[in-house]
């Protein structure tokens, strides 16, 4: 079977795959000071979040959660000291003094400044517009405005959300507006959230960040609902607070505006307005969340040896098959839908040519992803899902195109950037999952980004091309990106690996990913195409000694013999592999 130097690469071919052993570790900094990595760790996922806005005072508006960067794969140094610079709280408004932004939260790491900006202050009755009504300030979140006196005119305005990506990580930034103004008797905005724009009395969503951190029931940070951070604070008159700590607003007799929670970046709640100058709630203070990361296949730590030698379950005689090889391809995603960026490719994992692995006898799992679905109605693609080898490997679907204006999805690879016409910048495109895949590419004014491929990135309209493979014998290509949506000229071109092309007006001609490739769909431009191109759908193969056998179900699948001798097993849909 072939054989390489795959060492350095942690066994797997494709993307550079160096190895880390951060063991998994969650750092939760919720006061200013430094982060030390462990001695092994050479890249982490982070999440950083400023402190969210103070909600407004008498019926005020409520403030809008802190900006939110969250970021995979960020290289770090071993045994290295990082600071990080917690944003606190802004206050909420007291008579005659207006609500305060939240501040901004800063960790550098190595050359790299990540900086979330302060949630913006919910609108007071001492806000400088007509009628005493106040606007919301713009922040990493938007603070929502206070409402206004009827007939006065709708002139008071709600916050925008102001939070960046950082342009070494696209798609990264998390905020929105705070919610619509309206006039008496309806209550003041929401604030906005890292999640979704507020709205009428209605706060906005905070985001889950458990994708970049796991699950956080760890003392000393945020324990809310959820794994939800940074929620926007609620309206006057007991609007909710948003879900990532975002503070309650209050309403009739004595009623003050609920802080946003500690650490999690929440706006504070809009105060109620009978008495006169009730105050407004606080925002929730910021926090800096590392997860130091294990990246190595086939690598065991000597601490988790000496541990199940103590244990008693150290060495396990188990039958094991070795010089077992693989190929594992996710789903690829769709494209968006109107004037749409091409799906990313599924993400690809594999050891051919590199270090094979040992692996029990008996049954495995095998899951084949999905491709994501075809999509109407001017939204952004889906993702693809994951496919998966027994408890060994899992390949991350592939992240779905961006719609008009807006990002593409991280996944597997990244969907590309939906285009804006008319002016303004387009949407970004999503970043690859390490070792997987690659990003797509970022939409114009024109054209929207191709999604990224497991080979290489995508290229103005076009998919990134995917990965070429003879783990069957044959040379064949798998995880293409898909082609972006064009005003004119044609769309892009699907990356090769199974990428769909992407769609143009008026003529359209977008396509889906081809199946069984794990290449993304092509991006539609309304109304050209109706809907988008769906991504394809994954595959895993596993390649093992002539003198083993292997058998599959259901049938639908196969086995065969490579003309060198080695056994053959291809998965088309999810089944059982049954290794002896």
């Amino acid at each position: 079977m072939p054989r390489g130097s795959g060492t350095s690469n942690g066994g797997v071919i494709g993307k550079s795959n160096k190895s880390s052993f951060g063991k998994c570790t969650v750092t939760t900094k919720t006061s200013s000071g430094d982060i030390t990595t462990q001695p092994g760790t050479t890249v982490a996922n982070v999440v950083v979040i400023a402190g969210g806005g103070g909600g407004g005072h008498d019926n005020g508006g409520a403030g809008g959660g802190g900006g939110m960067l969250a970021m995979n794969c960020v290289p770090m140094s071993t045994a290295t000291a990082y600071p990080a610079t917690i944003g606190g709280g802004g206050a909420g408004g007291s008579a005659p003094s207006n609500s305060v932004n939240g501040t901004n939260t800063v960790f550098v790491v190595e050359c790299n400044t990540f900086t979330s900006t302060g949630g913006g202050g919910g609108g007071g009755a001492s806000s400088p517009a007509p009628g005493g009504g106040g606007s919301g300030r713009p922040g990493g979140s938007g603070g929502g405005g206070k409402r206004h006196g009827s007939p006065e005119s709708p002139v008071i305005s709600t916050g925008t959300g102001t939070q960046a990506s950082h342009p070494n990580f696209p798609c990264s930034g998390f905020g929105n507006p705070g919610g619509p103004v309206a006039a008496e008797p309806q209550p003041s905005a929401g604030g906005g959230g890292a999640g979704s724009a507020g709205g009428t009395n209605t706060a906005g969503a905070g985001k889950d960040i458990s994708p970049y951190v796991g699950s956080l029931s760890i003392p000393g940070c945020y324990t809310g609902p959820g794994d939800f951070r940074a929620g926007g604070g609620g309206g006057s008159n007991a609007g909710a607070g948003g879900s990532g700590g975002g503070g309650t607003g209050k309403g009739g007799t004595g009623c003050t505006g609920q802080a946003g929670l500690t650490n999690s970046g929440g706006g504070g709640g809009g105060s109620g307005g009978s008495p006169p100058n009730r105050c407004g709630g606080a925002g929730g203070s910021g926090v800096v969340i590392v997860k130091e990361l294990s990246k190595a296949s086939g690598v065991w730590s000597m601490q988790s040896q000496f541990q199940a030698k103590s244990q008693g379950t150290w060495p396990r005689f188990i039958p094991t098959v070795s010089g077992i090889e693989y190929l594992v391809v996710a789903g690829g995603a769709s494209g968006g839908c109107n004037a749409a960026g091409g799906g990313g490719a599924g993400g690809l994992l594999t050891n051919f040519g590199g270090v094979a692995i040992d692996v029990e006898t008996g049954d495995h799992t095998i899951t084949v992803g999905g491709g994501g679905a075809s999509i109407s109605d001017g939204c952004k693609g889906a993702n693809g899902t994951n496919s998966v080898f027994g408890s060994l490997i899992t390949a991350t679907g592939g992240g779905g195109g961006g719609k008009f204006g807006s990002c593409g999805v991280i996944g597997g690879s990244g969907g590309g950037g939906g285009h804006k016409t008319g002016g303004g910048a387009g949407g970004i495109g999503a970043s690859g999952i390490c070792g997987q895949g690659n990003a797509g590419a970022d939409g114009t004014t024109s054209v929207s980004g191709g999604g990224g491929g497991a080979g290489a990135a995508g290229s103005g309209k076009n998919g990134g091309n995917g990965l070429a493979n003879s783990i069957l014998g044959p040379s064949t290509t798998y995880a293409g990106g898909g082609g972006g949506s064009a005003c004119s000229g044609g769309g892009g071109s699907g990356g090769s690996g199974g990428g769909g092309n992407g769609g143009d007006d008026p003529s359209g001609g977008v396509q889906p990913g081809t199946a069984n490739t794990g290449g993304g769909g092509g991006g539609s431009r309304d109304p050209g195409d109706t809907s988008s191109g769906a991504g394809g759908s994954g595959i895993v193969i596993v390649r093992g000694p002539s003198a083993r056998t292997f058998a599959v179900s259901p049938g639908t699948n196969s086995t065969s013999t490579h003309p060198g001798g080695d056994k053959l097993a291809t998965f088309t849909v999810s089944g059982t592999l049954t290794v002896s």
